[in-house]
């Protein structure tokens, strides 16, 4: 990996990269070429993995899934590779953002929940490994996605703190933080018991 100082402009850079890559809108380019119904007027609105799935294509919905983690994965290696850690960090956070946030889209995006384990994946595999674990457990024991994510997010940020450094720990927090943020309705819900589950119709 070559070594580059991690200047200002370095770090304004690559938080640029990553929020242009993060604020592609996988899912939404996705079903407008298959056809489907525009996905921002189904469902959350959002334009994530979850609301594909509601316009009943299944190979839809895994496509954003992997290419929303990419975009996040491929943001911290390649901004990693040419300008070191505090680059990677840097265009990890700016994929979060774009998924999130993407101006394109007037600022409304996604959750960050696929983006954020391929920021976690393409930064320290161990912690996006605790993220799936936590996931899967979670999601088969109670059946809510979202809360799911969003005790998957926190176990990242354990992970990243017990195995990892500080400052990796610190950037995962801030993530997982926002994550939580973009899912206040549902944790409204999962508090007022009306949070829908896994494979539940309607």
């Amino acid at each position: 990996m070559p070594d580059a100082p991690s200047s200002v402009l370095v770090l304004l850079l690559a938080l640029a990269f990553g929020y242009l890559l993060g604020s592609i809108p996988f899912g939404l380019l996705l079903t407008r070429t298959a056809g489907t119904k525009d996905i921002r007027s189904i469902g959350s609105g959002n334009i994530g993995a979850t609301n594909v799935l509601r316009t009943g294509r299944k190979d839809l919905a895994a496509a954003t899934l992997l290419l929303d983690a990419l975009k996040g994965t491929l943001a911290v290696l390649a901004a990693g590779y040419f300008y070191g850690e505090n680059a990677a960090f840097a265009a990890g956070l700016g994929a979060f953002l774009g998924h999130i946030a993407p101006v394109w889209l007037g600022f409304r995006g996604g959750k960050g929940v696929a983006t954020f384990l391929g920021i976690a994946l393409g930064l320290f595999w161990p912690a996006a490994l605790a993220f799936a674990v936590v996931w899967l457990a979670a999601a088969y024991f109670t059946r809510y996605s979202s809360l799911s994510a969003l005790m998957a997010s926190v176990a990242t940020v354990v992970a990243a703190k017990v195995f990892g450094t500080d400052a990796l720990a610190l950037l995962l927090a801030t993530l997982a933080i926002l994550l939580w943020i973009k899912h206040h309705a549902n944790i409204r819900r999962l508090l007022d018991g009306t949070e829908g589950k896994i494979g539940a119709k309607g």
